[in-house]
């Protein structure tokens, strides 16, 4: 097949070229039947546009990657577009953004049922407070062990459903105590290749702090190894965060080219101690938003 989609590429010059040239007159001489492979063209090409997903359930499922610029966050809005109703659910929102992804999610026509959190964030206020405000219905999702306030609190091995799709929960602490990664489900009927969406444990060849809000080295060397690596090699990775243009990454690429986490566990260690990044610029306003839904109290009055 891959052959075949190489020699179809090639093919396409010359057929645009073809059809410039052709005679537009109804005389023109009978055209020479096609080749077998220019008669597979458009399935090909029709393959080649699916980038995530693959077969009838992975068409059921509707992925946007959104960027929020001041603290290079990444929200993902994911949607089961078979169901009738269109459930979709919201990953990591930002308070800033709020307006512009409930103003996509009404242009698809979607149904926001779950707005969710992979953790307490320290460097943006979370949209799902402001979102629940906005759109009646919408309930808030957070690990129970983040002692956050939500809706509906998770644990590890759980699954939040979304019309026929799920997304699979994985403890992941260890950037913080409450961290978790959602995983779309394990099955013929779900997305394939599968897609993680890691929040800071793991970011593009590297992987977030542990020097604050119970916080380990120890820990989150292990939740990746154990939780995120364990993985089929093709699973697309989502993190939370990028600050150099990537956006998405595999198993295989981390496991082989992560600057941090393909070292041993003593290393890893040594290099996470020696960070000596700066304080969060945020922390003291995003933490404590964010304990509560990232509710904050309103100003005071003017008298």
């Amino acid at each position: 097949m891959v052959a075949l989609l190489n020699s179809c590429r090639r093919l396409i010059p010359h057929l645009s070229a073809a059809a410039a040239a052709a005679p537009s007159s109804s005389c023109a001489p009978r055209a020479r039947p096609i080749s077998r492979s220019l008669r597979l063209l458009p399935v090909v090409l029709a393959m080649a546009a699916y980038s995530s997903s693959s077969g009838a359930e992975g068409r059921r499922l509707l992925f946007r990657q959104l960027f929020e610029k001041e603290s290079s966050t990444y929200t993902y809005l994911l949607a089961d577009v078979g169901d009738p109703e269109k459930p979709a659910v919201l990953i990591d929102p930002v308070d800033r953004t709020v307006d512009r992804d409930l103003s996509l999610i009404k242009e698809l026509g979607l149904k926001l049922v779950y707005a969710m959190n992979t953790h307490v964030h320290a460097d943006h206020v979370t949209g799902t407070g402001l979102i629940k405000t906005k759109v009646p219905g919408v309930k808030s999702v957070i690990s129970k062990a983040s002692k956050a306030k939500a809706d509906h609190f998770i644990e590890h091995g759980n699954k939040i459903y979304f019309g026929n799709l799920f997304l699979e929960v994985r403890a992941t602490p260890g950037h913080t105590a409450g961290c978790v990664t959602y995983v779309t489900g394990d099955g013929h009927d779900q997305p394939s290749p599968r897609m993680a969406f890691t929040g800071d444990a793991l970011l593009i060849r590297a992987c977030g702090r542990t020097d604050f809000q119970g916080g380990s080295s120890d820990e989150l060397y292990e939740s990746v190894h154990s939780q995120i690596f364990t993985l089929p090699k093709d699973t697309l990775l989502y993190p939370a965060h990028d600050y150099k243009g990537f956006t998405v990454s595999t198993v295989e690429e981390e496991f082989a080219y992560n600057a941090r986490l393909t070292k041993d566990k003593e290393t890893f260690k040594t290099i996470m101690d020696n960070l000596n990044l700066a304080y969060p610029k945020m922390i003291d306003v995003a933490v404590p938003a964010n304990l509560v839904c990232g509710i904050q109290d309103p100003p005071p009055s003017e008298v």
